[in-house]
């Protein structure tokens, strides 16, 4: 009644309340706000890659820090790292070896990532999980720069 009378809708705002919320309001103005803080939320919101590296049990020193470079860079961007060992034919019997390489690999990246999957066995392959490490590299970065503004200062 009262919403016909201001020519407005009548809009169930909170459905899930007890009482049910309602309010007294132009309909398409509250989709068009609705529909506005979703878009806003979404770009917001981060999406983490995780990014992979795959290697063998006979994958020379070399390569591997090509690869391990590469996952340096991926943490730096803020992606989730995973290493996976794939065995083939009698490679099954050594697993550590593998273990022994995804240790090398996480050690070297343990300045700027976390194990967040401790290494394991999936079928014929071994991986582990690596995430950024979140404030240590921020902290580095900002002591660096303001070192950098007392330099220049002086």
């Amino acid at each position: 009644m009262i919403a016909r009378d201001a020519d407005m809708d009548l809009v169930e705002v909170s459905p899930g309340a007890t009482p049910p919320v309602c309010r007294v309001m132009d309909f398409g103005k509250f989709i068009y706000e609705k529909t506005k803080k979703e878009r806003e939320a979404k770009k917001a919101q981060t999406k983490i890659e995780i990014k992979e590296i795959r290697l063998r049990p006979k994958t020379n020193e070399a390569h591997r820090g090509f690869k391990v470079d590469d996952a340096r860079r991926w943490l730096g961007q803020g992606h989730k790292v995973r290493v996976t060992i794939k065995f083939r034919g009698r490679e099954m019997d050594y697993p550590e070896i593998a273990l022994e390489d995804l240790k090398e690999v996480a050690q070297a990246l343990a300045d700027v990532a976390v194990i967040e999957v401790p290494p394991q066995m999936e079928g014929r392959t071994m991986l582990v999980v690596l995430a950024p490490a979140k404030a240590a590299p921020k902290k580095k970065e900002k002591t660096e720069q303001a070192e950098v503004k007392n330099e220049a200062e002086a």
